[in-house]
């Protein structure tokens, strides 16, 4: 088995850090929670790393030279995302009922992450895009904007399902949509 030192190199860029993020945290960079973090320091005997938490929410990671800092989106980043998503249902006439099925469906995707990434299918983003490039439709922003990627998950549901329920459903009988 390699050991973390041969696996993990400087890093300096986005993609970098959610792949540090992916080998210390587990397959999808998600909200941490306090188990998690506990869990994280723990590790800080077996791995050498050292652990931090910040008042932002980020996770700063040290470890021989390296650095990384795994950043989440806030519980209030979540929730304007939600209400962002809300707006745009309600503006094409659908109602709360379609908004339930949506967060169900998203809170299963990525947690409303906008960096959540699936390490064994490379799925991008709040509503998981495969691959994630394909929210550039959307916009040029689409790694870090969580308005950007809901626009597109929006639109790819109701071409592909007809409503965030029509996904809902489709993801409770198949695992996926």
């Amino acid at each position: 088995m390699a050991s973390i030192r041969s696996l993990v190199r400087p890093v300096s860029s986005r993609a970098a850090v959610l792949g540090v993020a992916i080998l210390l945290f587990g397959p999808v960079v998600a909200p941490f929670t306090a188990v998690e973090l506990s869990s994280a320091t723990a590790l800080d005997d077996v791995l050498g790393q050292n652990f931090t938490a910040g008042s932002n929410g980020a996770i700063a990671v040290e470890r021989d030279g390296w650095s990384a800092t795994v950043v989440r989106p806030s519980s209030t980043d979540v929730a304007a995302s939600q209400n962002f998503a809300r707006e745009q249902l309600e503006a094409a006439g659908l109602g709360e009922a379609e908004f339930v099925c949506l967060v169900d469906l998203w809170n299963r995707e990525s947690r409303w992450n906008y960096l959540s990434v699936n390490t064994s299918s490379g799925a991008y983003g709040i509503p998981q895009a495969l691959p994630g490039t394909k929210m550039a439709s959307a916009g040029t922003d689409w790694e870090t904007n969580p308005d950007t990627q809901i626009r597109w998950g929006l639109g790819y549901i109701s071409g592909r399902y007809g409503t965030p329920c029509g996904a809902w459903a489709h993801s409770e009988a198949k695992g996926w949509y």
